[in-house]
């Protein structure tokens, strides 16, 4: 039996399972959908494309250059019984249907670009006119900068740096013989957009300017050819073998170590070749056996090939406020005091903030307060990603220079932000704290903030568990949830976790946290279990959780055992989805749905069970293999009444999401939700300017309706659909409040580094 990719799978249930790969392209094709959807404003597609490239580049760069490093030891997919090489197979063809997507996407978005008066023109297109000022700008500006190599006996291949622009011509010699040569199209000194004169916004790529003119560069030559190259390159370096020894280094040598490895990624096999133009067999040929690439990894573009320039683009159009979404501003939560301390608030109830409709503000308050308070005895933080001017770090240092105990575990293998990381280390350990680096074998990705104080002679906890990281740019732009509690329990379990870290080991066991990698997973499959138990003996029961991927085969198995019980499960997955919902027999209870939208999906919540027996966690792990084994992740329940009913009417709304939501099919593949058109993103940024999130109005219900009315829908709000038969019901809120558009904020992220 095979799934929709032409995959075969295997297994006791075959067509429950997806190959994690297969399924991170139908979440990047998400993305790309977002750019071709003419309800998003023309500058927020351009966005779109270019996050569909640069995630695209990265999956190549972590997952395929793992896929050829593994062709040869017979390692097989889990779940669906493939091999390497019938996953990466897959994967290339699956690469082939999207970029002929990507390149009709990118023709229309470029010609509504135009309709703005912003013109991106072929060279080859141009009138006499045009070229002969380009010419005259090549001779001046571009010639003098350029290293062009002609490739031969004593001119061996040049290195072709990741994810640069080249341009390669077809040359032939006086004598009829054939060579190539290959120039450089920028090395970051040239301007990528050439403006051309006249009216408007017109302008050529630098990169086609500069094939248009190889004639000029090999001028003893005849140009017979030209195509432009760029070239992506496996980032696959195996980080955790700079840590399997460093029990035994001083911490610069670590650092040193981790330098090293990331220089060797730089180098690494290439894995994709983007080529734009007539390629010839001989040059393919030579292109291939100099890189060691197969033809299979060859792909032509229409587009052009780096489409970075893009938010160049967006800059210039940035006073037309109707090509961009209305300006959101994360707003001050109504619920934390400005004027008393957060520690004092934080001990008489527990506090969450929600990103980015929320401010960070009252978490960096937090920190400066315990740094000045003279009853905090330490401060103790997990640090994976965090902004480049970092006012965490700067809070900690402070900390740390006014004499208290600051102790910041900084994970440096955190992919792609490695040498940010290596930086901020040195900066935390010239002020004082102590800097420790996690486990041999084991990433930290938990989000974990622990502040000891001496309270009237009691030792007193302040723990802060989030979903996201301590990064003050994502976390405008990536929905998440901070939870700080005074909690005694939750802090004596996050004491033992940094106390398991500081000496290099892992929790065993913990109360109330669920702490990955030794109980987390168990524990979740037990939660499961109860549910499982309650379907059996004819009761409701109820699964829900939003992930950002979904790929850990145990607890898969452990949704489709309750799926056959009667539980029934929904699951938010933005991205990596391994399990399909719907499959008679199998999982026929599991409903699957992805939201992509204007904002990043990070946030993680798990919901077992209905009414009194509920229970609420939000967590930095997803149900991925990497988080639930291989990471110290950690799991918080949320007890407050008022939050846990805030989370659930989150999740309900995601549930509900017309607008950017998608609904899995039974064959895997996803279609737009249908039903009235609603927002969930949008939702959340309006209840937050109107302060409908503040806690207080829960007190007062909401009158009650006549006998014979129904209450009305919220203005501004599609009727809700009927729920699950099993699921919780919605509780009342009060209505949203209408934002009046306004500029827009920088949107420049990623959507699948986590």
């Amino acid at each position: 039996m095979k799934d929709q990719s032409g995959a075969p799978a295997s297994g006791g249930a075959p067509a429950c399972y997806v190959n994690r790969e297969l399924s991170w392209l139908r979440f990047d094709r998400r993305v790309l959908e977002e750019a071709e959807d003419l309800a998003n404003p023309l500058c927020e597609r351009l966005n779109f494309a270019s996050i569909f490239q640069s995630n695209l580049d990265e999956f190549y760069m972590v997952r395929v250059g793992m896929l050829m490093d593994t062709l040869t030891l017979g390692v097989t997919d889990d779940k669906t019984g493939m091999t390497s090489a019938q996953q990466l197979s897959a994967v290339l063809d699956r690469t082939r249907e999207d970029l002929a997507h990507r390149d009709r996407v990118c023709r229309d978005l470029l010609r509504e670009l135009a309709g703005q008066g912003v013109e991106i023109c072929r060279f080859t297109a141009l009138q006499d006119k045009a070229q002969s000022f380009l010419e005259k700008y090549f001779t001046s500006n571009v010639l003098p900068l350029l290293s062009p190599q002609i490739i031969g006996r004593k001119q061996p291949f040049p290195f072709l740096r990741n994810k640069a622009v080249y341009a390669v011509a077809i040359l032939k010699t006086k004598n009829g013989g054939e060579r190539m040569g290959i120039v450089p199209c920028g090395e970051g000194v040239l301007r990528r957009l050439v403006p051309l004169p006249g009216e408007g916004e017109r302008f050529v790529l630098v990169e086609e300017l500069i094939a248009g003119f190889l004639p000029k560069i090999f001028a003893h030559y005849k140009v017979e050819g030209a195509v432009l190259i760029r070239l992506v390159r496996s980032a696959d370096i195996h980080l955790d073998e700079a840590s399997s020894e460093m029990s035994d280094m001083l911490a610069e040598e670590y650092r040193k170590s981790m330098e090293k490895m990331i220089r060797r990624r730089k180098r690494l096999q290439p894995v994709k070749l983007e080529y734009q133009g007539k390629l010839t067999d001989t040059v393919r040929d030579s292109l291939c056996a100099c890189l060691g690439l197969s033809k299979k990894h060859l792909f032509a573009s229409d587009a052009p090939l780096d489409l970075s320039f893009l938010g160049a683009l967006r800059d210039i159009l940035r006073d037309k406020a109707e090509l961009f979404y209305p300006r959101r501003v994360p707003q001050n939560s109504p619920n934390v005091d400005p004027l008393v301390p957060m520690t004092e608030q934080i001990r008489a109830h527990d506090l969450m903030l929600s990103y980015p409709y929320e401010s960070m503000r009252p978490l960096l308050r937090l920190l400066q307060e315990a740094g000045q308070d003279p009853d905090v005895v330490s401060i103790k933080m997990t640090l994976y990603r965090v902004a480049h001017n970092s006012k965490i770090v700067e809070a900690l240092v402070d900390a740390a220079e006014n004499g208290k105990e600051v102790v910041a575990l900084v994970e440096l293998r955190a992919r792609f932000d490695e040498e940010n990381n290596i930086g901020w280390s040195r900066v935390l350990e010239r002020a004082g704290c102590r800097v420790i680096y996690g486990l041999d074998g084991l990433k930290v990705h938990s989000k974990l903030l622990l502040i000891t104080r001496m309270h009237q002679g009691q030792v007193e906890h302040i723990t802060q568990v989030g979903t996201g990281n301590y990064n003050e740019d994502t976390v405008r732009l990536y929905t998440d949830y901070a939870l700080m509690t005074a909690d005694p329990q939750i802090g004596a379990d996050a004491a033992g976790v940094f106390n398991a870290l500081s000496m290099g080991e892992v929790v065993e066991d913990s109360g109330r946290l669920l702490v990955a990698p030794a109980c987390l997973r168990n524990k979740i499959a037990a939660l499961i279990d109860a549910e499982i138990r309650q379907a059996q003996a004819g009761r409701p029961a109820y699964l829900g959780f939003k992930l950002n991927g979904l790929t850990d085969r145990l607890l898969i198995d452990k949704l489709i055992e309750a799926s056959q019980a009667g539980v029934q499960i929904d699951l938010i997955v933005r991205g990596i989805c391994c399990l399909v919902g719907g499959v008679d027999g199998f999982t026929k209870n599991i409903r699957v749905r992805s939201i992509v939208g204007r904002y990043l999906e990070h946030a993680r919540i798990y919901l077992f069970g209905l009414g009194e027996r509920r229970q609420i966690y939000i967590s930095s792990a997803d149900f991925m293999t990497r988080n639930t084994t291989r990471r110290v992740e950690v799991a918080a329940p949320v007890l407050d009444p008022e939050l846990r009913a805030h989370l659930e009417l989150m999740f309900q709304d995601q549930l509900r999401d017309t607008a950017k939501g998608r609904v899995q099919r039974p064959d895997g593949s996803y279609v737009r939700a249908e039903g009235a058109c609603f927002n969930s993103q949008e939702w959340s940024f309006d209840q937050a300017y109107s302060g409908a999130w503040t806690l207080a109005w829960r007190q007062a219900p909401p009158p009650a309706p006549k006998a014979d009315q129904t209450p009305a829908p919220a203005p501004g709000r599609p009727k809700p659909k009927p729920l699950p038969v099993n699921a919780p019901p919605a509780p009342q809120r009060r209505p949203s409040v209408k934002i009046q558009a306004r500029r827009p904020g920088l949107l420049g992220r990623l959507f699948g580094r986590d």
